[in-house]
């Protein structure tokens, strides 16, 4: 093959042209690169120039490079777990809790008091500095070795006079239970964004470089919509999806003209 001629770093070239061999079928899933010195041939560049391009191509996620021996295409695989988001409640007012994963504590959960930022003092309807308790938890599904990282926040005004303030480390489905018996009538509301994780979420989900996470975000309201706790659940996007139950709501009644 003859030397690449295109605009820009050189080793933005070579991403460019291996990029292109990759989707169109020559490296398929799976398959090894050609190594560094065939990859230097082809190419006409130098080896810093190879090495360059590989990395760039890592950080895209589209390759792995395994230590002695060599550098691999990505596989496109479909995740192994579904975690389904539903709520139910049973007619003795017990609530559950449906994820299509059996979780299991890797850990014990770790309890502390936190304070608001200002994302989740806004999700809540809180300032920034508001004391909470967090409760966090590392959790696996053992079918498929799946990680999550399972958050509660949970504001002292709403632990106040139920049993979450001695106890914080309830799990979700019995904490609505108890905000329930304190009068509450619940609803819920969950956003899912995708991002790249932060050091110690790539360490404890035990995902590979480039790999984003998939991070839900649940909050409980309470009496007049009034958030009462906040629920926060990372996984690896290679690893699971998200899927839930869409049901259709009632058109609201017009309001006759006067």
């Amino acid at each position: 093959m003859s030397e690449i001629q295109r605009p820009g770093a050189l080793y933005q070239q070579v991403a460019a042209a291996i990029r292109d061999a990759i989707l169109a079928g020559e490296f398929p899933p799976g398959a090894p690169l050609p190594s560094e010195a065939q990859l230097i041939e082809r190419y006409k560049v130098s080896r810093p120039t190879v090495r360059n391009a590989v990395a760039a191509l890592r950080a895209e996620g589209l390759i792995d490079v395994q230590h002695g021996k060599g550098s691999f295409v990505r596989a496109t695989a479909q995740p192994v777990l579904t975690v389904e988001r539903r709520i139910t409640r049973t007619s003795a007012g017990h609530f559950a809790t449906h994820d299509g994963a059996e979780w299991e504590q890797a850990q014990e959960p770790s309890v502390h008091r936190t304070q608001t930022t200002a994302a989740t003092g806004r999700m809540l309807g809180l300032g920034e500095g508001e004391e909470m308790f967090g409760c966090d938890r590392t959790l696996t599904d053992p079918a498929t070795g799946t990680r999550a990282l399972h958050r509660v926040l949970i504001p002292l005004a709403t632990a106040e006079g139920t049993p979450l303030a001695q106890a914080p480390d309830t799990e979700p489905a019995a904490a609505y239970e108890l905000l329930a018996e304190a009068g509450h009538t619940l609803t819920w509301t969950e956003t899912v964004q995708a991002r790249m994780p932060l050091p110690d979420e790539r360490a404890a989900l035990q995902i590979p470089d480039a790999t984003p996470i998939l991070h839900t975000t649940r909050i409980t309201h309470g009496t007049d919509n009034q958030p009462l706790l906040l629920e926060e659940l990372r996984v690896s996007a290679d690893r699971a999806q998200v899927a839930y139950r869409i049901t259709a709501d009632k058109t609201p009644a017009r309001r006759a003209r006067g």
